[in-house]
């Protein structure tokens, strides 16, 4: 799989933004911002952070659930406004399109640490499984089945292809779609049945710390080195960044880390937040962060950003 490049577009759009002068008002136009979230909880996690920080400052939060194919046909369309949850490389063929298209922009890498492939738990037990090479010849214990995400994301596409070719001798396997807490409920099931799983798994998760995950090696092609080490990057519609430099800067400085992402993950599927409640809760014990995030924006009407969210969230 190609590797991401570094964009010069995003260097610049970054540089512009940080240059612009400290009060700068948004039109009333730009008061609903619109974003997509494909059903992961990640992404989940963080749009509940630019949600909350839209509500204090004024503006109108609109997150639509659109699987990944849907939601950058979106953005490209002009149906949405800003996606937090670009994950390289698994999504180049994706962000090729996009950079194709000459309508959208990188506004910033907002995750490093993350990584992303197939995985089993220590269900396997004494099972020599280290690598996607060694799965076949375990193909009845693991019933022959791997446990992805939704239909459409690039990673089950990187496994259908996989099973297409018959490559590491998977061709007479089954990929099982599902959604991110359908799968994780399937691979729990099968940890108390003592039956070993093949699953995709990713950091940040809370999964790393309820299961005793185990990433496989091998699969550098298809989900890129160091286990699927990946990045995550904001994208946003040219347009809307010019027309709305103000809530466009927020986005910039919006950089998160995989601590972060796991407590508010983990707030949300283990203790039932809402992703709202549980990013205000965060925001509320983290105010340097939120202050770095919130570093010359202003509410809609021009005032103090970051007084108005520490009013909102407290």
């Amino acid at each position: 799989m190609t590797k991401h490049r570094k964009l010069v577009p995003a260097a610049a759009a970054a540089a512009l933004l940080v240059a612009l002068p400290a009060l700068a008002q948004d039109p009333a136009s730009c008061a609903t911002v619109r974003l997509s979230d494909p059903g992961w909880t990640d992404i989940t996690a963080t749009n509940g952070v630019a949600t909350a920080l839209l509500n204090g400052l004024g503006y109108t939060p609109d997150v639509k659930t659109l699987s990944v194919p849907i939601g950058y046909e979106a953005l490209k369309k002009g149906e949405t406004d800003v996606f937090l949850g670009n994950w390289m490389p698994a999504q180049q063929a994706f962000r090729d399109d996009l950079d194709a298209s000459g309508v959208t922009e990188e506004l910033v890498q907002n995750l490093t640490g993350a990584k992303f492939t197939l995985a089993v738990t220590d269900a396997i037990k004494d099972l020599p499984i280290k690598d996607f090479a060694d799965l076949d010849a375990h193909k009845d214990t693991f019933q022959g089945k791997i446990y992805g995400i939704e239909p459409g994301a690039p990673a089950n596409q990187s496994i259908a292809a996989m099973i297409e070719a018959d490559k590491f001798g998977l061709g007479d396997w089954e990929l099982v779609e599902s959604s991110e807490q359908g799968m994780l409920a399937q691979v729990q099931r099968n940890d108390g049945a003592g039956t070993p799983s093949v699953f995709l798994a990713w950091a940040p998760h809370p999964m790393n710390i309820k299961l005793n995950v185990i990433y496989l090696s091998g699969g550098d092609a298809e989900f890129g080195p160091d286990y699927g080490g990946a990045t995550v990057h904001t994208i946003a519609r040219k347009e809307w960044a010019a027309t709305c430099p103000n809530v466009a800067r927020l986005f910039t400085q919006l950089v998160f880390d995989v601590d972060t992402e796991n407590a508010l993950m983990g707030n949300i599927l283990d203790d039932g937040a809402a992703p709202e409640d549980a990013a205000k809760a965060w925001i509320a014990a983290n105010p340097e962060a939120a202050g770095k995030w919130l570093d010359g924006v202003t509410t809609l009407d021009g005032q103090p950003g970051a007084d108005a969210v520490k009013a909102y969230v407290n």
